[in-house]
């Protein structure tokens, strides 16, 4: 399942006052296929808190900090404010908060906004930090793109490229520019690098750093160089993006604006985010309604008491129960969960009740990816991969 939640905002919004309509820009990142998930996890040694591009970890265990991240990376909190602002810009009126589940979509923003989509798989990257082939890492680049085309993705608008097939031309001249605006020291405190990382991991950044520019895409935006870009993703890659923010007013470019998301907190709880050498801590969208439901049985940490007696009279804490944040971002119907957290959180409601919930509401998610999925053939990723211009793309 998806693995962002609520959102932080970076300045700058790609909606501003400017002409140009914006483009929005997902720089997708695939999770691999099985062979990575039964991959056993390595040792760590005790560490304080990291969170990087490639790794996420609390001190000791704890929880992860947003407040303090936020204020390290510079963003500010996505507040009804701003969300009233984007209605404005759309059309779209709201009395309230819109769930992070259709926020963050980019299919959903890619509506509203009515602007073309940039995916980029970034199989270059896995091959390098993982221990894939270049084959490999391609190959799970496709099936990753099928289960993007699944969510709903419009084809007129949207266009979703591999660095390994796409990189070269202009998007090469441009990270080539960016690359000369970082020097190794600047690159080495942003991402952490150290003298035992390969060089293919220190020239990675502008990889990721230049689809935030429209002339990296001649074929969509030729002459549109003043187009903005809005890259909705997780927080722990803001670290290319302030190098990207920084660099981009140097060689003539808008900086990109971020929609970050917090983490989806692992089944066990709130330690960081789900991770893949682990199967026991998320839900997949190749899990079975049976597998679906024993893991929330077995694994979701809840805030429930420890007898029916003492949860009847003092109820459920609902900041720490995984089920009733799951269902926070996954549950469509507002009234339902309101209702849930009520009931709950006042000790009427059981945590088995709950999961089974959650259960039921993820299981008609994943079947619903699973059919949309199956009726993604090969010559459909094909489609969307080509490299052809989108005439209707702000239609």
């Amino acid at each position: 399942m998806p693995n962002y939640q609520s959102q932080s905002h970076r300045s700058h919004s790609a909606a501003t006052s400017t002409p140009s309509a914006p483009f929005l820009c997902l720089l997708a990142r695939y999770n691999g296929g099985r062979e990575e998930r039964e991959s056993k996890p390595k040792q760590q040694k005790k560490r304080t808190k990291v969170v990087n591009p490639w790794e996420v970890a609390a001190k000791d265990g704890g929880k992860i900090d947003y407040d303090k991240l936020i204020d390290k990376f510079g963003c500010q909190r996505l507040d009804q404010t701003l969300i009233d602002r984007v209605h404005r810009l759309t059309g779209r009126p709201s009395s309230r908060l819109p769930p992070p589940w259709r926020l963050l979509r980019p299919p959903y923003l890619q509506d509203v906004f009515r602007v073309p989509l940039v995916i980029q798989l970034t199989d270059d990257e896995k091959c390098m930090w993982k221990n894939l082939t270049v084959e490999e890492s391609q190959r799970l680049a496709r099936e990753n793109a099928k289960d993007i085309i699944a969510c709903g993705f419009d084809i007129t608008r949207t266009f979703i490229f591999s660095d390994f097939d796409y990189v070269g031309g202009a998007f090469y001249k441009n990270m080539v520019k960016v690359a000369k605006c970082v020097t190794l020291n600047k690159v080495q405190g942003i991402f952490g690098f150290s003298g035992e990382d390969h060089i293919g991991k220190i020239s990675f950044p502008p990889v990721q750093a230049v689809p935030s520019f429209p002339s990296s895409f001649p074929h969509l935006f030729a002459g549109k160089d003043d187009l903005r870009c809005l890259i909705p993703c997780a927080i722990d890659q803001d670290p290319y993006f302030r190098m990207t923010r920084d660099a981009a007013p140097r060689i003539g470019y808008h900086k990109p604006s971020l929609i970050e998301s917090t983490f989806f907190p692992a089944l066990q709880g709130e330690t960081g985010k789900m991770s893949a050498s682990d199967p026991n801590s998320a839900i997949y969208v190749t899990d079975s309604a049976k597998v679906i439901k024993s893991k929330i049985n077995k694994y979701a940490f809840s805030g429930g008491q420890d007898s029916v007696e003492k949860h009847r009279q003092l109820g459920a804490n609902l900041e720490v129960d995984i089920s009733v944040k799951y269902l926070n971002f996954f549950l469509e119907d507002d009234a339902e969960l309101e209702h849930i957290k009520t009931e709950y959180a006042a000790g009427r409601m059981l945590t088995g009740e709950v999961k089974g919930r959650l259960g039921s509401v993820l299981s008609e998610i994943v079947e619903r990816h699973r059919a949309a999925r199956a009726s993604v053939t090969d010559e459909v990723v094909d489609a969307f991969m080509a490299v052809r211009p989108l005439p209707n793309m702000f239609d």
